[in-house]
């Protein structure tokens, strides 16, 4: 299998998994950067539910969007984590919290997403139980909030890391005109 950065993607199951953090845009080589791109891509191009609901999507597309992302990394703000694997990007998440002192105790957990060639392996689970461990021991939060795409399956996959559906915003996302799914609104507390 192999994806668009040209990478054969051949992993045995019991690969050593690297987890880094990024906070500071200047963390991010150019490597990664177009790494992070790719994976996207190819996740969403999959018919992964991470931020792009519209496939197919290209570089043209995704580009802005990473880029956006890793202009906000700040260590007190926003977190960028990759798991990789043997040396190949396998997974990302980021972590934002708010600047406002009023909801300064929780954090926002975006776009959570593993290459195709890699799931199953616990990669994804990794990558959550990982932020939690950096939103309550370095950025001091008292809770995670995220909002995914029903109908995925989503629901469950983070229900089994612990955390708990707060409420949906129903028929929300109209993927198209016979697919409307809700958003579905989560938290993990305490960390």
């Amino acid at each position: 299998m192999s994806d668009p950065s040209g990478i054969l993607l051949l992993m045995p199951h019991d690969s050593a998994l690297d987890l880094v953090q990024m906070t500071d845009p200047r963390d991010v080589a150019p490597a990664l950067r177009r790494e992070l791109i790719d994976c996207w891509i190819t996740v969403t191009n999959a018919g992964g539910a991470a931020g792009f609901p519209f496939p197919p999507v290209g570089e043209d597309d995704v580009t802005p969007v990473v880029d956006q992302l890793l202009s906000r990394l700040d260590p007190h703000r926003s977190r960028l984590l990759v798991a990789r694997a043997d040396g190949l990007l396998a997974g990302w998440v980021v972590l934002d919290r708010d600047p406002y002192h009023l909801v300064g105790h929780w954090g926002t957990v975006h776009h959570l997403q593993t290459r195709p060639a890699f799931r199953g392996r616990g990669i994804g689970s990794t990558l959550v139980h990982e932020l939690r461990k950096i939103a309550r021991d370095e950025l001091g939060l008292e809770q995670l909030r995220l909002a995914a795409r029903g109908g995925e399956g989503l629901e469950d996959f983070y229900g089994r890391l612990g955390w708990r559906e707060i409420g949906r915003w129903p028929a929300a996302l109209r993927l198209a005109p016979d697919d409307t799914r809700d958003e579905v609104l989560m938290i993990l507390a305490p960390l």
